[in-house]
């Protein structure tokens, strides 16, 4: 206890509270009595003053202890050091011509007459400031401290007003927040599923919902009509950059509604997100692609429209001059692949090095190489595997195709179309990073629409939901799931932000005649439907409305809202990329009583005891459950 304090208690506290964050001090305020109370962030001791930088989650203010007019208040502050947590009460004053422009309190401090210190702190394991020198598992092991930092605060104070602002939208669209359960029925199928023993019902388990899909739809056939809920969903997932084994999302589900009346809900809430948080006016309403064009002109599903260096496909050009005579051309048109190609402009030349690197990229993605070609003044073609072969009648023709003029240097590949696309598309990203065409600040939203109903896995050799097999197909298109069920379109819509999917949905099928072709388009069983979905198909035969949905990924908007670089930027307690807490150490081994009771053994190999003590299986346990 520091001398001088109180024994009952903080007094600041109990007599006098606070009376302002730190951060929100001006100038306006001066002449003011103050109580404010935060951590240290720094000390300085300049001989019968001192000088403290008080933070809270609003913001830094100076405090100054001068010993001739508070001796007492001097004296304790003079034993203060970073992170102690404070109180302080005095007078707001002008800093005069010594103004912090780098401060929005820069303008005044406050000159102390009284400080109360709630708790001495220990030198903390790395500085609690932005420009923190600390690698990011170490952060996380203390990720308390972490999320002192200034910068995360915003990003979470940010978050939280991103909430605000979606919950508010949707209620004034007329939606009704509901909840759905965590713990749900397993349906192979999705992404893996985390799962929960269950004691009571020795041998089953729960899953953690992957997404409220299924009760949503329930929702709706309950009579609801709009149904929103901010949630938790989890996937038991490999994990990257923009994943994590928990996630939330913005779901919404609607009946009596078109793709149309959906687009517009979210549209009017992003906007309002936008424009709140960060002050941004997006599009009304927002441009919408096709899967087909988006695919034809930028090679991904999620095109990034902030730059230019679109694709162009020349698979019937180069039919039409039969190969133009480039063998590796006609071959690839004779196994059923595609021709594309990307212009760079000269006025961002490439040299021979930087092409040769370009090919390793391509490689890297599965490309077998990468055709090139510069332009001359002449319009022939240098630095080209096929200068020497190509005919003038085709080369000509491309140069058109592309619009590619001297000095532009074209890119080609060619092969099957999901390798060319994959392939393309990663060129196009990686160039305009390296050349800089992505301009700061940009914002482009689009709608991707009419994606396939149906992929075909080779290796079963049976289509399988793109979506889900709930997702509509297009109404013109319904008379083709049982002729070319490769060909339907589905009514499922991806929101896409500066090259990043942050929602996606469909309208989903509520005539059973329909969800029957779709089953048998699938190869899905009277026994499987019944296994996997069967509380819901019971649920469609009483009568569903026509309705629709989608879900927004809280966090990926979140984090491009900020301009963070990663998921975990903008997630309070987030995960590693192994899954792990490196705070709590979780997850753990738990022990042989606690499987017992939920009557699972594990298998897992032995290992060294955990923080908390505890150990896994022995190698005797482990070959007896084995």
């Amino acid at each position: 206890m520091v001398e001088g304090l109180s024994m009952d208690g903080p007094r600041l506290i109990q007599e006098r509270k606070r009376s302002h964050m730190c951060g929100d001090l001006r100038a306006a305020d001066i002449g003011q009595s103050v109580v404010v109370m935060g951590w240290v962030q720094t000390y300085r001791d300049l001989g019968g003053a001192v000088f403290i930088d008080l933070r809270d989650r609003t913001g830094l203010v100076q405090v100054v202890f001068d010993e001739s007019s508070t001796k007492e208040a001097h004296g304790i502050a003079d034993r203060v050091r970073g992170e102690w947590v404070i109180g302080v009460a005095g007078k707001v004053r002008s800093r005069g011509s010594n103004v912090n422009p780098k401060l929005p309190t820069g303008e005044i401090e406050i000159e102390a007459d009284y400080i109360e210190v709630f708790n001495r702190a220990e030198t903390p394991p790395f500085e609690i400031s932005d420009d923190v020198d600390t690698s990011e598992d170490k952060r996380l092991a203390y990720r308390y401290l972490d999320l002192r930092r200034p910068s995360i605060q915003r990003t979470l104070l940010m978050r939280s007003r991103l909430n605000q602002v979606a919950r508010r939208s949707l209620v004034e669209q007329g939606f009704t927040e509901l909840e759905t359960p965590f713990m749900v029925k397993y349906t192979p199928g999705g992404a893996r599923n985390f799962v929960v023993p269950s004691r009571l019902n020795p041998g089953s388990f729960y899953a953690l919902a992957e997404s409220p899909q299924i009760y949503k739809q329930l929702f709706m056939i309950a009579g609801f009509d709009r149904y929103f809920q901010i949630t938790k969903c989890f996937r038991d997932e490999d994990l990257r950059q923009d994943r994590q084994p928990e996630f939330t999302q913005i779901d919404l589900e609607l009946s009596f509604v078109d793709m149309r009346d959906i687009h517009q809900v979210v549209e009017r809430m992003v906007r309002s997100l936008f424009k709140e948080t960060i002050d941004v006016t997006l599009p009304d309403p927002f441009p919408v692609m096709t899967y087909d064009e988006a695919m034809r002109r930028y090679g991904s599903d999620k095109p990034d429209l902030r730059f230019g260096l679109e694709h162009v496909v020349l698979t019937d050009l180069v039919k039409q001059h039969d190969g133009g005579g480039v063998p590796l051309f006609k071959q690839a048109l004779a196994q059923g692949g595609i021709i594309k190609a990307m212009v760079v402009p000269g006025e961002q030349p490439l040299s021979r090095t930087e092409v040769d690197k370009l090919e390793v990229e391509a490689k890297g993605v599965g490309a077998a190489g990468l055709g090139r070609a510069k332009i001359a003044e002449d319009g022939t073609w240098t630095q080209s595997p096929f200068s020497k072969v190509i005919e003038d009648g085709l080369r000509v023709a491309i140069n058109e195709a592309t619009g590619a003029r001297p000095q532009d240097t074209i890119l080609f590949q060619f092969g099957p179309p999901k390798l060319v696309h994959t392939v393309m598309s990663h060129l196009r990203l990686h160039l305009g990073r390296k050349l800089g065409l992505i301009p700061e600040g940009a914002w482009k939203v689009l709608w991707v629409t009419d994606f396939p109903l149906f992929e075909y896995d080779e290796k079963s050799r049976t289509y399988v939901a793109a979506h889900h097999p709930f997702t509509s197909p297009r109404h013109e298109d319904v008379d083709r799931l049982t002729s070319d069920p490769g060909a339907c379109r589905a009514l499922a819509y991806d929101l896409v932000l500066n090259g990043n999917e942050i929602a996606g949905g469909s309208i989903r099928i509520h005539d059973p005649d329909v969800q029957a072709k779709v089953f048998d388009a699938l190869s899905i069983s009277a026994e499987e439907q019944q296994a996997k979905f069967g509380f819901l198909l019971e649920a469609l035969s009483f009568g569903a409305p026509p309705h629709g949905g989608i879900a927004a990924g809280m966090d990926r908007l979140a984090m491009l809202i900020a301009g963070g670089q990663s998921l975990r930027d903008v997630i309070p307690f987030p995960k590693t990329q192994k899954g792990a807490d490196p705070m709590s150490g979780a997850p753990t081994p738990i022990q042989e009583q606690q499987l017992a009771d939920l009557f699972i053994r594990s298998i897992a190999p032995p290992s060294k005891e955990s923080k908390d003590g505890t150990k896994e299986a022995t190698k005797e346990a482990t070959k007896e459950a084995t």
